[in-house]
């Protein structure tokens, strides 16, 4: 991790986010003076994009910019974005979207096993004020998932000592593992955070639909395979390999 880039105390080495949200402003003429009608921005987009094995779907809520930091790194892959007006320096949310490729494959992984293996490394940074709030397995269309809050009150090996609690999706695929975070900051606190599961909760819902589709050969974007009715698209071409 670099040290200018703030990331997620929750995440493990993985990549990609690319891409920005075009919005367009339309001015009011000066005469007559009639006001130009404002569409009302949607609550989300859909995320489509390739990681590894499969296309992989969600909805990303329209206060976040979707351009915001991308990196692969040979089996790992790692998306982030921040609140619009926010930097990947300076961040109070960011949504992280992961892939680690052919973990699948290993009989002694679940998509459990694998959220409580980051949220031990999340315990590493605060031993003392750590938290955990599991949800319990979930399915994601066909694939298997689990999902649990984890949280720090001071994370010991942060500069000013912020806090952290992150929504955890771990998601079994068919060939590679997934994650969907949501991380938050919060002032430093000697005490481990109180887990709101209603307000968790939420923040899960507005990821959903959560989906994992085949990639099919010569298909390009906007992905029509792995589309749904009644969502703005917002895809993401092929990670870097």
């Amino acid at each position: 991790m670099s040290s200018a880039r703030t990331t997620p105390i929750v995440i493990v080495a993985l990549s990609i986010f690319l891409a920005s949200a075009l919005t367009a402003s339309a001015q009011s003429p000066a005469t007559p003076k009639t006001a130009t009608p404002k569409t009302a921005a949607p609550p989300s987009v859909t995320v489509i994009s390739p990681i590894f094995g499969q296309l992989v779907r969600f909805s990303l809520p329209s206060t976040f910019a979707p351009a915001s930091f991308e990196n692969t790194n040979g089996p790992s892959y790692i998306r982030e974005a921040v609140l619009k007006g926010e930097t990947v320096e300076a961040w109070t949310q960011m949504i992280t979207v992961t892939g680690a490729k052919g973990i699948a494959a290993n009989p002694q992984v679940t998509p459990e096993s694998f959220a409580v293996s980051m949220a031990a490394g999340f315990k590493k940074a605060c031993p003392d004020t750590f938290a955990v709030k599991p949800f319990g397995a979930v399915k994601l269309g066909d694939q298997d998932g689990f999902v649990a809050v984890v949280g720090c009150g001071r994370i010991e090996t942060s500069a000013d000592k912020h806090g952290e609690t992150a929504l955890i999706v771990a998601v079994k695929g068919s060939a590679d593992y997934y994650t969907i975070q949501w991380a938050e900051r919060a002032p430093s606190s000697a005490d481990k955070p109180a887990v709101d599961g209603a307000k968790w909760q939420e923040r899960l819902s507005k990821l959903k639909p959560i989906r994992f589709c085949p990639i099919v050969p010569g298909e390009a974007m906007p992905y029509p395979s792995c589309v749904g009715k009644g969502f703005q698209k917002l895809t993401f071409p092929s990670q870097k390999t």
